[in-house]
């Protein structure tokens, strides 16, 4: 799990910010000034820092101009500016991207994860997995719907968290042992309709935005719905 330190003086902001990345997986640290971001970073090392401009005892130059003479991670500068100047002093001080308020957070997401991958920050196999309002999280093996929050057997959740992580590609009951079983699995390959059926019986009360569907003849894949 990557971890993000999180700079602004705007606690509206910065509770906002913490929830999405969470929802993405992200562990957040939170910091409200400059001076604050450095001691968090002290004791809490980062994978990357999105920081705000205006904040005070430090501003969010000064911040960057710190933290890139000491650790060598990917820096987000967000500021209400949207002047050139602005732009051209914070990029001059370090910073990796910038972003201008208000902003999208899947916008501020698809930033964060290029960063990470321009600084070979490795992905986790068992990252979160969003489908629409679906939240998979193989950390805790859980399932939240919504505000729902469910809780899964672990084979079930790891056959889940399989086709999930790989929408529209369709498994053959051998595949799917290998990766959820094991290769010595000695079992009767038809424990993977069983675990199906239950699957289907556990989303067939909510909503969801996808179904797993059976290719007749090869095995199963897990389809978005229209």
């Amino acid at each position: 799990m990557s971890r993000v330190l999180v700079v602004d003086d705007d606690k509206n902001i910065l509770n906002f910010v913490r929830l999405h990345l969470e929802e993405e997986g992200y562990d957040v640290i939170e910091a409200i000034d400059g001076r604050d971001a450095l001691k968090k970073l002290e004791s809490h090392p980062c994978d990357i820092a999105v920081v705000d401009v205006m904040m005070p005892f430090m501003d969010g130059i000064s911040l960057t101009r710190e933290i890139r003479n000491t650790y060598d991670i990917p820096i987000i500068i967000l500021t209400a500016k949207d002047q050139i100047d602005d732009k051209a002093v914070g990029f001059e001080a370090g910073t990796d991207d910038y972003l201008t308020k208000p902003f999208e957070t899947k916008e501020l997401v698809f930033r964060i994860k290029a960063l990470l991958r321009r600084y070979g920050v490795p992905e986790s196999d068992n990252d979160p997995i969003r489908l629409g309002n679906v939240l998979i999280l193989h950390e805790n093996y859980s399932i939240k719907i919504d505000t729902k929050t469910i809780k899964l057997p672990l084979k079930e959740f790891e056959l889940l968290y399989l086709l999930a992580k790989n929408p529209q590609r369709t498994f053959t009951r051998e595949k799917i042992i290998e990766n959820v079983w094991d290769m010595d699995f000695a079992g009767d390959n038809r424990t993977v309709d069983v675990h199906i059926k239950r699957l289907r019986q556990r989303f067939s009360h909510l909503s969801v935005p996808f179904s797993i569907r059976t290719v007749r003849g090869v095995g199963y894949t897990l389809e978005m719905n229209q």
